[in-house]
């Protein structure tokens, strides 16, 4: 099965090219209108007074190269199908449209169709009279016994820098010397744990669970070596250490952190982190990204690309520009944490002993502790089965208290808000901060002198505030407010009463409005008691029996 969203297949990149138009945030780009067949999209603001750059090459690569197109970069790309060199008469098409008396670039990436179509489509746009240069990029250093690397993520550094050129007013031959001299002096190095899938193929992956492959190209061709580790450190120094065997280890370097398609924004941030603690940290003066600028459709890999630095070229990569796909260059920094004097939750409390207390709360905790295994059994049919285990944690620390004797069983306000303190921090997830929420403002209601019965209801008025759960939406809220509101008028048997009913008739709400429960169907939750209002009414039950 397909792991791509598409409607008809032959259409995916003409589709793919009207989206991005539409969403060109600088309204700067249109398409020749020529043949469905000959994809070339150009600036729509150009007026051909200077030299034209112009790339391209498969599509599958987004953003490049149709996202590097707009003043100060691309003139024109021009595109081909997924991973194929667009055609001679395509790249023809494009040279005779955007060239103007000062000449025309070609910026071509080191595969043999690419070289092919678009030196073939130089030498006859010449035939009509055409001022055309071409220069060609093969940054790869996967395999350094190749005599032909291929073109990849850095050949948008020279995009770049030739388009700065370009922009300036400089001669053809000035852009192309520069953007010849980009080209030798930027080196680019990729790796991936999942190979690409193309639209409408079976899912496959070469590599194995584990493993990594070292130096594969942007379209999936097979690389250097394989390497036994998904350890990003590790990764990252292979990469930085052949990266420096090039580079030198005293030039300046601006570093692109291009994603290849498939690696999180997440994932992304933490190898720019592991780059700037690597050897390279003290040559790097600029980081381009991390973003996905030549891409390899949804490839689980990243690659590193250096550029040495001089003055030119800071300039040109710092330029700005009216693409989508291009990411200024950031001056590299070290992070500096901001001083900052830190407030604890902790509470100081003075332990005290207060023998009726202490029995409700063993009892309390007692009952949620032996209640794990049934609560996670019944949250399996309506949740994600943890409930008991979650009540049963906040338990089992504060029954590790109490046994201690580090509970203040004589101050009632204080013991609540303890509770509430350590249920924040040791029960987790919702459960837990609605928990703390319910002790807490009971605890600090009854500090301000309320009654514990009163103080309990502002508890539970506060944790529906803050988690959006109401009677009837099948809870614990079911079974803990009937309960607090019988305590308060008639005392704890009838609390007892009300909790069972309400936790009983959790089991007759086919719909839940709150927690992993609202998720569930509704022939799931049918007979189903709510594990929570069952750990309410269990826990009064126990009280009324101790």
């Amino acid at each position: 099965m397909s792991r791509f969203f598409f409607n008809e297949r032959k259409q995916l990149v003409n589709d793919a090219i009207e989206g991005v138009i539409l969403a060109a945030q600088h309204r700067n780009l249109t398409r020749l209108d020529i043949d469905p067949a000959i994809r070339v999209v150009v600036r729509s603001d150009w007026d051909k007074s200077k030299v034209a750059v112009i790339s391209g090459g498969g599509a599958g690569h987004e953003p490049a190269h149709v996202g590097f197109v707009g003043k100060g970069m691309l003139t024109a790309a021009v595109c081909g199908d997924l991973f194929a060199s667009p055609s001679v008469d395509a790249v023809l098409n494009a040279i005779v449209a955007v060239t103007g008396d000062r000449g025309c670039l070609l910026i071509v990436k080191n595969y043999t169709g690419d070289r092919l179509n678009f030196g073939l489509a130089a030498e006859k746009a010449k035939r009509h009279g055409l001022k055309v240069e071409m220069v060609i990029v093969a940054d790869d250093i996967a395999l350094p016994d190749n005599k032909q690397p291929r073109g990849i993520a850095g050949t948008a550094l020279v995009h770049k820098i030739a388009g700065f050129a370009a922009e300036q007013g400089r001669s053809l031959s000035e852009v192309r010397d520069l953007a010849h001299a980009a080209s030798q002096r930027v080196w680019s190095l990729g790796v991936a744990m999942q190979t690409c899938n193309l639209p409408g193929s079976e899912e496959e992956n070469r590599i194995q669970p584990g493993k990594i492959e070292l130096g594969l190209g942007i379209h999936g061709e097979p690389g250097g070596s394989i390497v036994e580790t998904h350890n990003s450190k590790e990764i990252v120094t292979q990469l930085v250490d052949a990266l420096q065997q090039k580079t030198g280890p005293d030039a300046r370097l601006a570093v692109m952190i291009n994603n290849l398609g498939g690696v999180s924004a997440l994932e992304m941030a933490l190898l720019t982190k592991e780059l700037a603690h690597s050897r390279l940290s003290e040559q790097i003066d600029y980081l381009i990204g991390p973003a996905a600028l030549v891409s390899a459709l949804d490839m689980k890999g990243f690659s590193l690309s250096a550029i040495t630095l001089d003055e030119t070229f800071e300039k040109a990569l710092k330029a700005s520009v009216e693409t989508a796909g291009w990411q200024p260059p950031v001056p590299f920094r070290t992070v500096k944490a901001q001083p900052h004097n830190p407030i604890y939750n902790r509470m100081d409390v003075t332990p005290s002993e207060n023998a009726a207390t202490k029995q409700i709360v063993a009892t309390a905790t007692d009952t949620l502790i032996g209640l794990e295994n049934r609560l996670n059994a019944l949250d399996a049919k309506v949740g994600d089965g943890d409930t008991g285990s979650t009540f049963a944690e906040g338990a089992r620390d504060i029954k590790h208290q109490l046994d201690a004797g580090q509970l203040p069983l004589n101050d009632t306000g204080a013991l609540l808000l303890l509770i509430g303190e350590r249920l924040a921090t040791v029960m987790g997830g919702s459960s837990g901060v609605l928990m703390s929420i319910f002790f807490t403002a009971a605890g600090q209601k009854v500090a301000e002198g309320e009654q514990l019965a009163q103080a309990l209801q502002v508890g539970l008025q506060q944790m529906k505030r803050y988690g959006g759960a109401d009677l009837g939406d099948r809870t614990l809220i079911d079974a803990l407010q009937p309960a607090l509101e019988a305590l308060a008028g008639e005392g704890l048997e009838a609390a007892v009463k009300a909790a069972k009913q309400g936790a009983e008739a959790t089991a007759q709400i086919q719909k839940a409005n709150a927690g992993r429960s609202s998720y569930v169907n509704s022939e799931n939750l049918n007979g189903v008691p709510d594990p929570g209002a069952v750990a309410v009414a269990e826990v009064f039950v126990a009280l009324v029996k101790q």
